[in-house]
């Protein structure tokens, strides 16, 4: 049991979720507004994606960045920022049976540096990494696909700027990539990993498949976890029961129960006071900051 809890709310993400709740944010001002209302309601850490205001789809460009990350800077609550570096790794392929030339609609495919831009340029406190490619239930021709020779090229432009990696897993495979990635030295102590379950086709939310991967992380690291949909509010639980740190956020689940839809600030309440009601404290920004030694941003 992990008595002292951090929350990371993932605000708004890249899926194609905008139709389905008037709470997701899109344009700069609303995700920047909403992570700040997560703040005060308890998160420690703000997983920033954003979204092109005209389409409320995914975006990586740098300008929605800049103004997001300068929003939440300037506001009167103090929170971490994890930005993405997620986006960059789109690859849909063209079919079946033709499976080139790609879908160029749907494939996104950017170099180690250009995918970092805007980490580089804002320096976030914490940026994510995910930890390997894989199939996605929600395209049936496409992968995220993230090298093995792409993750060393992006792990080493981060410590150069003394960003701290957040590794995204999704997969028992993507464990032994974090391990390589420590072993030749990419990855600075303490190690931060976010164990990404439940997620078609990745690893499944079962209990005894969490507590394989919780069991196979490297020692010492400092690792969250969380699922999707109406699992996420149960992972609060067994996040927190297995030693780790809780996510939460309308990037994995839009309801707050059956039916009830809800804003980024009502699932870190409730994520809150569950931990509360275990007797877990949930600490803030300062704390984790600490704990995770992180460097705040100098411009």
């Amino acid at each position: 049991m992990n008595w002292e809890v951090f929350l990371t709310c993932a605000v708004t993400g890249a899926g194609d979720t905008v139709d389905k709740s008037e709470h997701i944010p899109v344009t700069p001002e609303e995700i920047a507004n909403s992570a700040i209302d997560a703040a005060k309601a308890g998160a420690a850490i703000v997983h920033i994606h954003v979204r092109d205001p005209q389409t409320g789809k995914g975006s990586r460009d740098p300008e929605l960045f800049k103004e997001t990350v300068e929003r939440i800077r300037a506001a009167d609550v103090d929170v971490i920022i994890n930005l993405t570096a997620g986006m960059g790794g789109d690859l849909v392929l063209g079919g079946a049976e033709t499976p080139l030339p790609l879908d160029d609609a749907g494939t996104d495919m950017a170099g180690a540096t250009e995918r970092l831009i805007h980490v580089t340029n804002l320096l976030p406190e914490i940026c994510t990494l995910d930890c390997g490619s894989m199939n996605f239930a929600a395209g049936g021709d496409y992968v995220m696909t993230n090298t093995p020779d792409t993750l060393r090229a992006m792990a080493a432009h981060v410590q150069k700027l003394g960003v701290r990696p957040e590794l995204e897993v999704f997969d028992f495979g993507h464990v032994v990539m974090v391990k390589d990635l420590i072993k030749e030295g990419l990855i600075d102590d303490p190690v931060m990993i976010q164990l990404c379950m439940g997620i078609p086709y990745g690893a499944p939310d079962d209990p005894n498949t969490f507590m394989a991967m919780v069991n196979s992380l490297p020692a010492d690291c400092v690792f969250s976890a969380f699922s999707i949909g109406r699992m996420q509010i149960p992972f609060v639980a067994m996040a927190a029961l297995a030693g780790g740190n809780v996510r939460v956020g309308l990037e994995d689940n839009i309801y707050l129960s059956k039916g009830v839809k809800t804003s980024n600030a009502g699932l870190v309440e409730r994520a809150a006071t569950l931990l509360e009601n275990m007797n877990a404290k949930v600490i803030g920004p300062e704390e984790v900051r600490r704990k995770l030694k992180l460097t705040r941003p100098t411009r």
